[in-house]
């Protein structure tokens, strides 16, 4: 769309989203003296940060730059320079000069002090105010308007109505949580100039199973665990954790770490994702056979299922008794050494197909986005149109978690904040 070029009235900075990012890019301009107007489509501004971390808000980590940039795999290198100018250690400053103090947990996590998600909504909400940014709620963009097909000049909304200015920045979020407002808006604004948009898909999301014992493990949680994610028999992927069973399949911290990697391959036609569990990770093949061993020649009379019993939860227990294959009435003392190892295998890699990731609307971030090749790192802004800038899960980042995305919504919001009030 084209519009004549904006006059005097006319903002220097539009803000399309008043989520961190957008709050963060928000203040920066206007700390910096740039005449700002965010716009924000829902009533009040903020509604999934309020409910990240359960409510408690896990603002960043406690990892040095290194582990920030390999948090967000091959993508991380592009971060380098918005973490280099808005760190962990600046965002926790920024947030101790309004008032709100941090912890650090002992897994590296940073909280707010009172754990309330609502104390960073009001730091950042403080921080527009005092650089006079105009915040405008209902709000919804429909277009970038250009007054030459080049030269920004504006932002049409969804009702008609023209909010004149002469850079933007789009901070939407991505499509996880629509609810909240993340709906996908930036990636239609983005495509309508030309940008290429990488194939969105859930991150950090529980996954599926069509195993007919999955529901009969609901509400079981496997604690300190080996968890890996096999693709086509081969280890893609390890990490040591709890396991959460749900009616649908598994959960969990650690496994939304990885079901990055099982969501790529479950998109692939042909392949066999499953998840390889060992159920007793701090025993070596040889030691959990020994183990087995001296326990049924300590107990030849007992039954099978009793040894069982007492080595897994209950819900599990019938069903490691079936994936063996052996009589659960037989006696200790009858079950020969092949059947050890057999028993002794399940315990090291107790399979589990997959089959899909949750929805995306279910996922605690979205994957895919505005392609980074289209974007300088150093300042956020569009390589293709300038004074068109991007920062947070608009763009094609997805870290683990751990505090690692809401620190790349503010640094990259802080550096688009920046780049766009000072060029």
């Amino acid at each position: 769309m084209k519009i004549s070029q904006a006059g005097p009235d006319a903002a220097d900075i539009i803000v399309i989203g008043g989520g961190p990012a957008g709050l963060m890019a928000a203040g920066r301009a206007g700390e910096l003296c740039a005449k700002v107007t965010l716009l924000e489509k829902n009533p009040r501004l903020g509604r999934k940060l309020l409910i990240t971390g359960g409510g408690r808000c896990n603002v960043t980590n406690s990892a040095g730059i290194k582990g920030f940039i390999e948090a967000f795999g091959p993508n991380g290198k592009f971060l380098y320079r918005a973490f280099s100018v808005f760190s962990a250690e600046n965002l926790t400053g920024f947030l101790r000069s309004f008032g709100v103090p941090t912890r650090v947990d002992p897994d590296g996590k940073i909280f707010p002090a009172d754990d309330k998600a609502q104390s960073v909504l009001d730091a950042l909400k403080c921080y527009t105010s005092r650089g006079k940014v105009a915040v405008t709620h209902g709000a919804q963009a429909a277009g970038i308007l250009l007054s030459d097909g080049r030269t920004i000049a504006g932002v049409k909304l969804s009702d008609g109505g023209v909010v004149r200015g002469k850079k933007v920045i789009i901070a939407t979020g991505g499509l996880s949580y629509p609810g909240t407002g993340s709906t996908g808006d930036g990636y239609t604004l983005a495509k309508q100039l030309g940008h290429t948009i990488v194939a969105l898909r859930p991150g950090l999301t529980a996954l599926e199973s069509d195993e007919q014992f999955i529901k009969d493990l609901q509400g079981l949680t496997l604690q300190n665990i080996r968890i890996s994610i096999l693709i086509d028999g081969g280890k893609a992927a390890e990490e040591k954790g709890d396991l959460l069973f749900t009616h649908f399949g598994v959960s969990g911290p650690k496994l939304l770490i990885m079901s990055g990697t099982a969501s790529d391959a479950l998109a692939r036609p042909g392949h066999r994702v499953e998840l390889s569990l060992n159920l007793k990770p701090e025993l070596s093949a040889a030691q959990l056979t020994a183990e087995i061993q001296g326990y049924f020649a300590a107990n030849g009379a007992r039954m099978f299922a009793s040894y069982v019993k007492a080595a897994l939860p209950g819900s599990l227990a019938p069903v490691f008794e079936r994936r063996c294959g052996i009589d659960r009435a037989r006696q200790c003392a009858s079950i020969t050494g092949a059947e050890r190892k057999i028993i002794a295998d399940m315990f090291g890699d107790f399979r589990i197909r997959l089959t899909r990731p949750r929805p995306l609307r279910e996922a605690t971030v979205t994957r895919g986005g505005v392609n980074l090749n289209e974007i300088d790192p150093r300042t956020m802004e569009s390589r293709l149109v300038p004074g068109l800038y991007f920062c947070g899960e608009v763009l094609d980042l997805d870290g683990i978690t751990g505090g690692y995305n809401l620190q790349e919504a503010f640094s990259t919001g802080y550096l688009a904040g920046q780049s766009a009030a000072s060029e």
